[in-house]
């Protein structure tokens, strides 16, 4: 089991879409920081999987959020795809460039994690009906059914 890093949106929609992949194990909601002009916290989550199911992953992620366009709020939400053990730093650009499509997120260095407060960890299993998961991360659950059944 390896441990990696996903931030790219809201932590609530990453950790649902994440919850509801079978290949991903210990998905928690945090805030992490990597290193340089990247130290500051940023929404993410943190989850274990096999090497083997970690493309999959990377896959599912950039499909899943605003991977491809620069926004006001890549600070909070900042795209990347965040590795513990450096020996996995090429292995993850690999995945991301056979994704097919340019996108802007990067590949960074975990450098520390905050959980998430308690009253929004497991958010939408929490409020599954409310606006906001009916909204965002029912689409999102949408968009990855397909994907996570090969």
């Amino acid at each position: 089991m390896i441990t990696v890093g996903f931030g790219g949106g809201c932590h609530w929609c990453t950790e649902a879409v994440f919850s509801n992949i079978p290949e991903a194990f210990d998905v928690m909601q945090v805030w992490i920081r990597s290193t340089g002009e990247h130290c500051s916290l940023s929404e993410a989550v943190l989850l274990k999987c096999e090497l083997g199911n970690l493309e999959k992953l990377i896959h599912i992620h950039l499909k899943t959020h605003s991977s491809t366009n620069e926004h006001q709020f890549r600070k909070k939400y900042r795209s990347a795809v965040y590795f513990s053990n450096p020996d996995h730093e090429i292995l993850i650009q690999k995945s991301i460039n056979n994704f097919g499509v340019d996108v802007i997120t990067k590949v960074l260095p975990m450098n520390g994690f905050e959980l998430n407060e308690e009253k929004y960890l497991n958010y939408y299993k929490k409020n599954k009906g409310n606006q906001f998961c009916e909204t965002y991360i029912e689409s999102k659950l949408k968009r990855i059914a397909s994907h996570t059944k090969s």
